[in-house]
């Protein structure tokens, strides 16, 4: 799951070596927090969320293959 999104995020954004994903693993949900530069906020989030919102439901559908349920999180 981690590969996917830093895969997706490092396509949108101008900077992709400041790309960085942290993972938090949990028994049955993990959270992937997505880190970028301040300048590409916006790319990742998209108009009115969008772009954030196709992300997290490719995650879901990735992560329902494998029986658990993955947060993405894009921190600022």
């Amino acid at each position: 799951m981690k590969d996917l999104i830093t895969y997706i995020a490092k396509a949108l954004v101008d900077n992709p070596e400041q790309v960085t994903i942290n993972e938090v693993e949990g028994t049955q949900t993990s959270v992937l927090e997505l880190t970028v530069a301040k300048e590409d906020l916006g790319k990742v989030i998209g108009k009115q969320g969008r772009t954030a919102r196709a992300m997290r439901t490719i995650l879901s559908a990735a992560s329902a293959k494998l029986n658990k349920r993955t947060v993405l999180e894009i921190v600022e």
